[in-house]
């Protein structure tokens, strides 16, 4: 019954225009009143759930990211990546995919790849004789890698709201975000075959060396928060602040391209979005709490293992309930309102809780680009200027793409535990 009471209220808070962390909190704290506990619980928990220092990880991902689009590293990137793969059929679209994992590795953040990404190459595909639909299509779609391959603000909340090892998330994450990006480049390139998108001239080895070298600083950064983190010479905040530390000095004092005005930009953008995201992580140990309180785990670990107690069925009707989910509500939230009931339920059953948190986040990356909210998708239409309809049907392939790797993922958990396993034993 209390999560009937508590699903209703979050809806209708969120019908009357309350933000979602909010809805949560106030919802709880309306059943917590009616039940007669102390709503000293509600205080309690918001900065319990908040205060860890683990989470600090997530402004500073946030900020290496702004900074380093403000100083001079994503274009040098981008520069890279044309010279790497230009001269295909499609190469600025594949070029687009390329720049999007480089960018991957250090914002963390789908929305924030696809706003930088979506700039500097939708309308350069567009002026090359691209569709706009495949332009906001590829830009889109290979945002979702952002959250999968490490570091990742998803497999951050999820290792917090679950317990589990974010370091052995954030390697779990490398061979899925691989397979995407190299099946999202095969579509691109098979499509712009079929489509006849323009070709390059072949750029040559020397030219490809010296975009190398000036691109250099920026590629490094993403090796150096996997090295750092795996080798444990950093915890993941630590090498978050490395991170920022890192990309100050790139843009200062290498490419000197970060402005006192760039440097205050990025501080404003990092916190606007850290509010939110901590807002949201505050509200999910409460509902934790309250689902806990109410037995409601226990209650569900009952209900599914008497119906079956096959995990693969289990990951059956997560995909599917998660790919729902993922279409009108945004990841981490969708994680703070599921994760506490589906988790239990995941441990009963025997599935790896590192498979289960690459399932979730992946699930929940392919919403970003599915409609009705489509988060992603709706900031690149929003740039090129189309409307959402026209921008669906260029995605669909790559949701696809992406719900066949969730059948692998789901069918042979090697592919998300066997590196974590191989790396940090």
């Amino acid at each position: 019954m209390t999560i009937i009471v508590l699903a209703i209220l979050i809806v209708l808070l969120i019908l009357v225009g309350l933000p979602l962390g909010f809805a949560i909190i106030t919802a709880c704290l309306g059943v917590i009143w009616f039940t007669g506990t102390n709503p000293i619980i509600v205080a309690q928990r918001l900065f319990s759930g908040m205060d860890s220092f683990t989470l600090l990880a997530i402004p500073f991902f946030l900020l290496a990211g702004s900074l380093m689009s403000r100083g001079g590293m994503t274009t040098r990137l981008v520069d890279f990546a044309n010279a790497l793969v230009g001269r295909f059929h499609g190469g600025l679209a594949m070029s687009n995919v390329v720049s999007s994992v480089f960018f991957s590795g250090i914002s963390g953040s789908a929305v924030a790849d696809t706003s930088m990404m979506g700039r500097i190459f939708i309308p350069a595909m567009v002026r090359e004789g691209y569709s706009r639909g495949f332009a906001v299509g590829v830009t889109a779609a290979t945002s979702v890698v952002a959250p999968i391959i490490p570091p990742s603000i998803g497999f951050i909340v999820y290792g917090v709201i679950s317990g589990q090892s974010i370091v052995a998330l954030f390697v779990a994450g490398v061979i899925p975000g691989a397979l995407f990006s190299i099946a999202a480049l095969g579509y691109v390139y098979w499509s712009s075959r079929r489509r006849n998108y323009p070709v390059h001239e072949p750029v040559p080895v020397s030219e490809v060396v010296r975009a190398f070298w000036r691109a250099a600083a920026a590629i490094f950064m993403p090796i150096l928060i996997l090295f750092g983190i795996v080798t444990g010479v950093f915890t993941v905040t630590e090498c978050s602040a490395v991170a920022v530390v890192y990309a100050l000095v790139v843009g200062m004092l290498v490419y000197r391209e970060l402005t006192p005005a760039g440097l205050v930009d990025a501080l404003r953008e990092a916190a606007q979005t850290t509010a939110v995201i901590m807002i949201i992580v505050g509200a999910a140990q409460l509902f934790a709490w309250q689902l806990a309180y109410a037995q409601i785990p226990q209650q569900a670990v009952a209900l599914i293992t008497a119906i079956s107690r096959d995990p693969l069925l289990f990951l059956l009707l997560v995909n599917l309930l998660l790919l729902f989910v993922g279409t009108f509500m945004e990841a981490n939230a969708a994680m703070v309102m599921l994760v506490p009931i589906l988790y239990p339920v995941g441990m009963a059953l025997g599935v790896d809780p590192i498979q289960l948190g690459v399932i979730t986040v992946v699930n929940l990356c392919l919403g970003l680009i599915t409609p009705p909210i489509g988060l992603c998708l709706a900031v690149a239409c929003k740039i090129a200027d189309l409307p959402l309809e026209r921008g669906v049907r260029d995605v669909l392939p790559f949701v696809a793409i992406g719900v066949v790797l969730l059948a692998a993922l789901s069918l042979l958990p090697g592919l998300s535990v066997w590196l974590p396993g191989l790396v940090l034993n």
